[in-house]
């Protein structure tokens, strides 16, 4: 029997704006998808999938590789075959048919990475919704790598947000963040350098905004690893986020005991 539904929320972004008025390819990372999903599974929650327009989303080709599961050609060839043809993966919701079924029904939500949350979850009302009530309610909301910049979407004015940092105008965005339901947690994202790395080798080209800026802006205190790439979890109240690509299995981790917690507080009241 499972322990409850977990709300695994996905982009469906391929593209995302680079400077010079530009686009580069983009999408989800499938490490960063089916590592916690997987985890979530093998603790005994049933996933489900829900993104903006109810399509499954596109993975990134970058991610599609065994180095992002550690050179294990098995947990590789197991993490793609979940995504290719697990039922879960196969049948996507809108967030809206979510909404409206009722967000009581879940018990947890999760926002892989990659930069397409960049680009559509970030201004989405539908999930700024869906955050605000699982804010409301304390329940477990785990994001990794880019993900965290989805939080964003619980602004009021998630899109002047994201508008004003393209548009370079911090100010502006700092305004246009008041009121934001996760100012003053602490939080981790993908890092400025990290950043570089990936749009001096894989983008080949510059965003209009990093995501450890924007979130410092709208209030959050983000705390990353000197080193790039080194695995790092924050925890704070029911905000769990990951910073990269190799905290998946640890984000999975904090995941799978919050949502743990989060049943026995539920039991015992």
């Amino acid at each position: 029997m499972s322990k409850g539904k977990l709300l695994l929320i996905g982009s469906n972004a391929t593209r995302i704006e680079v400077q010079g008025g530009r686009t580069g390819a983009t999408g989800q990372y499938l490490n960063e998808t089916v590592v916690p999903a997987m985890a979530a599974v093998d603790a005994g929650y049933e996933i489900v999938l829900a993104t903006p327009d109810g399509t499954k989303p596109h993975i990134d080709e970058a991610s599609d590789s065994v180095d992002h599961f550690e050179g294990d050609q098995a947990a590789y060839r197991r993490g793609k075959a979940y995504y290719a043809d697990d039922p879960a993966m196969n049948a996507p919701r809108t967030l809206r048919s979510v909404i409206e079924e009722g967000l009581d029904n879940y018990v947890g939500v999760f926002v892989p990475g990659g930069q397409a949350p960049v680009v559509d979850l970030m201004q989405d009302a539908d999930l700024g919704e869906i955050l605000r009530h699982f804010h409301d309610k304390a329940k477990p909301t785990a994001l990794l790598c880019h993900g965290p910049i989805a939080i964003a979407s619980a602004m009021p004015h998630a899109r002047e947000f994201r508008a004003a940092l393209v548009a370079g105008a911090p100010e502006k965005a700092r305004e246009w963040a008041k009121d934001w339901q996760y100012a003053g947690y602490k939080m981790t994202v993908f890092s400025n350098t990290e950043e570089t790395v990936v749009e001096d080798y894989i983008l080949k080209a510059k965003l209009y905004f990093n995501m450890v800026d924007a979130l410092e802006i709208a209030g959050g205190e983000v705390i990353t690893t000197p080193v790039n790439f080194e695995p790092n979890v924050i925890e704070d109240r029911e905000l769990i986020t990951g910073q990269n690509p190799r905290s998946d299995k640890p984000l999975a981790a904090r995941l799978v005991a919050a949502l743990d917690r989060s049943l026995a507080t539920a039991k015992a009241a």
